[in-house]
């Protein structure tokens, strides 16, 4: 069942603007974004992901959260939860195993009949608060990470997304990075935020050594808590919490899109 939480208004000023969708291993939610205010337009219109999560179930879905919002040929953007190179699906993370090889921009843009960009979740968000969040205005490298489940990674420079990084698979300590330090790990083995701070520090202290980044930026959940755990970590390179939060997919998602179409 598709929800939505208020009416949408000025549907000829939303039929204009490009539209995200963030689609996660359980609901899917959608939003008109005015890319000049880096914000949503009308509220967002949520529907849960079909299980299972097949191509054209999930494409079916999309459809259907799409129609509830005006007519419209402006390009959407959609987050998948898996590597995408060339809107071709290359991981299958929280989705059906189906997805892996499946070109999702061919898939979307068939089933919708208007332009579709498929962009990697961490990926929308950190291009998000590279441009309108916390990390607006600054040039250089900025590396956004997502502490959640796993971790999320986005390398943005000078406003440009560097796609696919998928950071939080490197190796710490003998384990995969998001095994050790996602919040997640802090939460299962019920650490201390300083605890925690140690292991973040190594995570953060590898990223410095081989990308030296001008910037961290780091979302998830868990950074609404940046003030105690940021502090903590020893580090050289300035790092703060995202601001966007819970809009950061359908933002970027809806950025990039508009990006592709005028390439």
């Amino acid at each position: 069942m598709t929800s939505s939480d208020t009416t949408h208004p000025d549907p000829g000023h939303l039929a204009r603007l490009p539209l995200g969708v963030d689609i996660g291993g359980t609901g899917m939610k959608a939003a008109p974004v005015d890319l000049g205010a880096g914000d949503f337009a009308a509220e967002r219109v949520r529907e849960r992901t079909p299980q299972p999560a097949t191509p054209q179930a999930v494409a079916d879905a999309l459809a259907r959260v799409v129609s509830t919002f005006p007519v419209s040929d402006a390009p959407v953007g959609v987050t998948m939860p898996g590597i995408v190179r060339h809107g071709v699906v290359g991981s299958a993370a929280n989705i059906d195993a189906a997805w892996v090889g499946t070109d999702a921009d061919a898939l979307f843009t068939r089933t919708l009949g208007r332009a579709v960009h498929v962009v990697n979740d961490a990926d929308a968000a950190g291009l998000a608060e590279a441009t309108y969040g916390a990390a607006r205005g600054r040039s250089g490298l900025v590396l956004v990470t997502t502490l959640g489940t796993g971790i999320g990674s986005a390398l943005v420079h000078d406003g440009q997304l560097v796609p696919n990084s998928e950071l939080g698979h490197l190796e710490l300590d003998g384990h995969v990075a998001e095994h050790r330090a996602a919040n997640s790990a802090r939460e299962r083995e019920e650490l201390t935020m300083a605890a925690w701070a140690e292991r973040l520090t190594r995570f953060y202290r590898h990223l410095e050594r081989l990308f030296s980044p001008d910037l961290f930026v780091v979302g998830g959940g868990v950074s609404k808590k940046a003030d105690e755990f940021l502090p903590l970590l020893e580090i050289s390179t300035e790092i703060v919490p995202a601001t966007l939060r819970n809009k950061a997919g359908i933002v970027g998602a809806a950025l990039e899109a508009d990006r592709a179409a005028h390439r």
